[in-house]
């Protein structure tokens, strides 16, 4: 919210996933829940005016972006639990929009991936967290 982080959360998932494009699917479906939540939250507290409009949301895997817009069978996707497909219905209610977001920009990536100290560093810098050395 207003360019920042608003939560985060790093967590093994409760279902095995078979490609790295349902587990980044999932993972979608579970932030748009959250994200729809949070911003019902800070709308009924009628603080914040720029709450309203669609949440996006940011996806590093193309695959997963096309399985939320494009809502059909796919051969590898056909197994994938019905409480996924919530991030579908978010998309077409307006509620969240899904973006592609390219691996040099996604700030999430230290928290998932080993990373050069340079790309690490620069990616926590940009989420606003500080190593503590740097808190004077």
């Amino acid at each position: 919210m207003n360019g920042g982080p608003v939560i985060w959360k790093s967590c093994k998932q409760d279902t095995t996933a078979d490609s790295t494009t349902e587990a980044e699917y999932i993972a979608a479906s579970e932030a748009a829940k959250e994200a729809v939540w949070i911003q019902k939250f800070i709308g009924e507290l009628g603080i914040v005016p720029s709450v309203a409009g669609p949440i996006t949301i940011y996806c590093d895997n193309t695959g997963a972006i096309a399985q939320a817009k494009i809502p059909k069978s796919h051969n590898r996707s056909k197994h994938v639990s019905r409480k996924y497909h919530v991030v579908r219905e978010l998309i077409a209610n307006g509620e969240i929009a899904i973006e592609n977001i390219p691996t040099e920009d996604n700030v999430a990536d230290p928290l998932t991936k080993r990373l050069s100290k340079e790309k690490h560093n620069y990616h926590m810098g940009n989420s606003g967290l500080r190593l503590m050395p740097d808190w004077s």
